[in-house]
């Protein structure tokens, strides 16, 4: 069972490892900032999606003139 860990932001930089550690075990590590929830420590969890080339065509319409000034900026 994961733990809840509530640090202020001045321990959090001394036990900054211990901390990092806890949260990759599982454990919520929330750091507090004048006594109220600032952050969530949470693990790197790598989220690599392959590249689709294209999966947007025909999806994306770009104006013939829209690289020309207009009256109205000029």
């Amino acid at each position: 069972m994961s733990e809840r860990v509530q640090v202020n932001m001045r321990e959090a930089k001394s036990m900054l490892s211990q901390l990092a550690e806890r949260a990759w075990r599982g454990d919520k590590v929330v750091i507090t900032k004048g006594g109220k929830p600032y952050l969530d420590l949470l693990p790197h969890v790598d989220s690599s999606r392959a590249r689709k080339p294209g999966r947007l065509k025909g999806r994306i319409w770009i104006s013939a003139d829209f690289d020309q000034p207009t009256e109205d900026r000029w």
